[in-house]
């Protein structure tokens, strides 16, 4: 791994753990050659317009050409937009990143053309084509998902208007993103300890779990209260990019922004609708844990900010060499092959590890480099879920290495329906392993609330965004306005339901519904939805990866007349959607698994698995009551 500096003294900061960018391009100058070359090439493309229709031949050459220019540009953006994260107050990091972006929607209005030429050309002529010329096989599961949208497809010059604003449309998440991470104030607070800590979007991530519950609530007033200060701002630019999905939406005949959002991949809106109304249904397994947080913390009334301490202290830390090893232990149900990859992958410079100041925030994989492995931006705090957070960011970078073997640039890419049943698969994997050994009631009820509260955050609070998300869209699309003002009132309004505040599950502070401003996600186009049908999936296939396990062992293993098929069939199935990589319609291919997420089957499975993690707590608390 590629560090800083070789030694440190005792108790400090470790070195930081960065990824090796020059593996992309060993200079900013081979970037901005590269730039160079790829805009007379993408203006090249425009040969190919009005001839797609010639032959197979022309055809191939055409879908060839415009397939290698996007991956070269993949290339330059990987690179430009990885450079902007290490810190953004870079500006001039920033300003390549603006390029870079100006780029892909110059190449996204010069091939606006392809959709509406192949439409025209007729499926029966380029199902000849398909079948006569044996290069386009690498094209033909995109060139049909092309033809299926044709209701959707416009003319040429509408294409090319829409392509045009490409760079316009994403104007609001670049100003959130450039807000929330260089310009935002954010305040100093004074810890019970005396500590001093500048309360940035790290920091409160850290502190909001706080065993210390006066700490908590001063993090929560302190850092929503400067949040509260943008809202107005900051309800704008999502005014603005909801708008823009509405008018996209509107502008291909699509009946909504979300048919729209989900047509792309190609997954039934009743996912979406039912995954809301299963999630409503269940509420009462979810204040059923607020009540058992409630006990466990020794409160007397549970509060907006005591949701995020682990429900039993651990003083535990884990660097980074032990979160590594605990990753290739949890996933050796995968395989050798696996866990081999899994590997190489901690052997490279693949990561770029700690906090640092002007440093995205969050963790993410980007893995859209063909020809190169993935990178990880994590913030690594050595906290037990700093590691849940590792283990998930390389379930999403080995889907991508196995997407990759199998498939072409084409069709290695693959849609958030799947990449998240990878990541949250290696969650729970995590869990089971952990759960596996002998541990003392203390160490037990730590590992088992960690899997309850990954219940509550990737499922329930990720539906309850999912609700809020469509309600924007479809406000919009009944003409209102989302002012920050608004907005905070129907977010309110919501966090309470799924709270139970009316019912005196946990009260709730109106303070601090500017929250749904804190949200990155609610800048990608329905998207969120995604982490809660996953974790579905993923408590699914865990079962059966770990079908030796049925007799009850682990965190939510059936009783053992429950036993499933058995860990081989199971990492068949598993790996198998994982190879696909975008080369199947997402949704299709997991139902061919027995995961219907378009049924109330995963989502009744995970919250009776969420029940007898809490059946199992209770158990230990009366045996020590």
């Amino acid at each position: 791994m590629t560090t800083t500096a070789t030694a440190e003294p005792a108790g400090a900061a470790p070195a930081q753990i960065e990824w090796n960018l020059a593996e992309i391009y060993d200079s900013l100058d081979a970037w901005r050659a590269d730039k160079a070359r790829l805009e007379a090439q993408v203006t090249d493309l425009a040969r190919f317009k009005g001839r797609l229709g010639e032959s197979a031949a022309v055809l191939s050459e055409a879908l060839d050409a415009i397939s290698g220019t996007e991956k070269d540009l993949v290339r330059v953006y990987v690179y430009a937009f990885l450079k902007a994260d290490e810190d953004r107050r870079v500006s001039e990091a920033q300003e390549r990143r603006g390029e870079a972006t100006l780029l892909l929607a110059a190449f996204e209005e010069a091939t606006s053309f392809v959709s509406p030429e192949l439409l025209r050309v007729g499926s029966a002529t380029i199902e000849r084509y398909l079948d006569a010329e044996p290069r386009l096989a690498r094209h033909a599961f995109n060139v049909r998902n092309i033809l299926r949208k044709e209701p959707h497809t416009l003319s040429d010059e509408a294409e090319a208007v829409i392509a045009g604003t490409s760079a316009m449309r994403q104007g609001p998440e670049r100003v959130f993103a450039m807000l929330t991470s260089s310009d935002m104030p954010f305040p100093t607070i004074t810890l019970s300890t005396g500590e001093e800590v500048r309360l940035d979007q790290a920091n409160y991530a850290k502190h909001r779990s706080s065993r210390v519950r006066a700490d908590r609530k001063l993090v929560f007033d302190a850092f929503w209260k400067t949040w509260k200060g943008y809202a107005a701002t900051l309800g704008q630019t999502l005014d603005t990019h909801v708008k823009a999905h509405v008018f996209e939406a509107r502008s291909r005949s699509y009946g909504s922004a979300l048919d729209a959002a989900l047509a792309g991949p190609n997954i039934p809106p009743t996912v979406y609708r039912t995954l809301v109304a299963a999630a409503n249904r269940h509420l009462p397994s979810l204040h059923r844990y607020f009540g058992l947080r409630k006990r466990m913390l020794g409160l007397d009334d549970l509060r907006y900010y005591d949701i995020y301490p682990s429900l039993v202290a651990s003083e535990r830390s884990f660097d980074l060499d032990e979160a590594e090893a605990l990753a290739l232990a949890a996933a050796a149900p995968l395989g050798d092959e696996y866990v081999t990859l899994l590997r190489e992958g901690f052997a490279g410079d693949w990561m770029h590890v700690y906090p640092q100041p002007g440093k995205a925030p969050g963790a993410y994989m980007y893995g859209a480099i063909y020809d190169g492995h993935p990178y990880l931006l994590l913030n690594y705090n050595g906290e037990y879920d700093d590691v849940t957070t590792l283990v998930h960011e390389w379930g999403h970078a080995m889907h991508t290495v196995l997407a990759k073997q199998r498939n072409p640039y084409e069709t290695a890419s693959y849609v958030t329906f799947t990449a998240e049943i990878a990541s949250i698969t290696n969650e729970i994997l995590l869990q089971e392993h952990l759960l596996a050994q002998e541990r003392s009631d203390r160490e037990r009820l730590f590992y088992l609330g960690t899997a309850l509260e990954g219940i509550r955050a990737t499922f329930f609070r990720q539906v309850m965004f999912a609700e809020f998300e469509l309600g924007m869209h479809e406000s919009a699309e009944q003409g209102e306005a989302l002012s920050g003002e608004k907005l905070s009132e129907r977010y309110e309004k919501l966090v309470r339901r799924y709270h139970g505040s009316d019912e005196g599950v946990l009260e709730y502070d109106a303070a601090y519904a500017v929250e749904w401003a804190f949200i990155p996600h609610f800048y990608s186009n329905f998207y969120v939805f995604q982490y809660a049908t996953s974790i579905a999936g993923a408590a699914l296939f865990a079962e059966r990866l770990l079908g030796a396990r049925a007799a009850g062992d682990g965190v939510g293993a059936p009783d053992a007349g429950q036993a499933l098929e058995g860990n081989g069939r199971g990492r068949d199935d598993y790996l198998a959607v994982l190879r696909a990589g975008g080369s199947r319609y997402a949704y299709e291919l997991l139902r061919e698994c027995g995961i219907d997420l378009a049924t109330d089957a995963p989502y009744d499975a995970l919250i009776a698995r969420m029940n007898r993690v809490m059946d199992e707590i209770e158990a230990i608390l009366d045996r020590q009551a």
